[in-house]
């Protein structure tokens, strides 16, 4: 994994103007990992995949992450940092190619949600069984096969816990207590949706340091991105 350059960093967040959140995490870690394929990339569960854009992200902007929320209860506005760390979320163990559940009668063999699966999903405008249909690779009752949708409830229960337990990092949730009314909650932390929109005011603010040099030096933009931020700053100290 490598830091993302300015250069690298705002043709992506160029590229990905139009793109839907899944292609954006994609194209962020193709940048990020150049020797792994594409499909490799859409291919691994979605919990590896998010750790990997969390250690993309961290190593690019840094390990200290800031958000803004509403409390629920009493609606205080809130500000909280906190690190990467605080997730342990680069998983030790390859993602498993299959799973298998067994739970009465039935034996399920299934593979862990990826972003092929997801964008597919939504394509087709679908819920959670038809997520599980793109997951299922064999179900057997009394050696008869048996389709995702006549699954019993506790046999899909099963199955997404075990999906849960094989890739937690797929839901990452956040713990939050609000200092003005004590209300303690959890809420969800998704890290495509949160580096993108740091990366979209990033770009922005970076597009007018370029616009301010530029007229100032004559410079290009290349020469300009190739300036370290440090660099980039004090210079535009001097013009200021």
């Amino acid at each position: 994994m490598r830091p993302l350059s300015a250069a690298a960093l705002l043709n992506a967040w160029e590229r990905g103007q139009t793109q839907t959140p899944i292609q954006r995490a994609l194209l962020l870690l193709s940048a990020g990992l150049p020797e792994m394929m594409p499909e490799a990339l859409a291919a691994l569960p979605l919990g590896h995949r998010d750790a990997l854009l969390l250690d993309l992200r961290t190593r690019t902007f840094g390990p200290r992450l800031e958000s803004t929320m509403h409390c629920p209860a009493c609606g205080e506005y809130l500000e909280f940092t906190f690190s990467a760390e605080d997730f342990h979320l680069m998983p030790t163990q390859p993602p498993p190619e299959a799973l298998v559940v067994k739970r009465d009668g039935y034996e399920v063999t299934f593979t862990l949600p990826n972003s092929l699966n997801v964008a597919a999903v939504q394509a087709e405008a679908g819920g959670p069984l038809l997520l599980l249909q793109h997951c299922l690779v064999a179900a057997h009752h009394g050696g008869e096969p048996v389709p995702a949708e006549r699954l019993p409830a506790s046999v899909v229960t099963a199955i997404t816990d075990r999906m849960a337990e094989a890739d937690p990092l797929a839901d990452i949730k956040l713990t939050l207590t609000c200092p003005a009314c004590s209300h303690r909650w959890t809420a969800p932390f998704d890290i495509v949706t949160f580096f993108w929109t740091e990366i979209d005011a990033w770009a922005l603010r970076l597009l007018q340091e370029v616009h301010v040099l530029a007229r100032a030096y004559g410079w290009r933009e290349a020469d300009i991105l190739a300036l370290s931020a440090r660099r980039r700053k004090t210079y535009l100290d001097l013009v200021m």
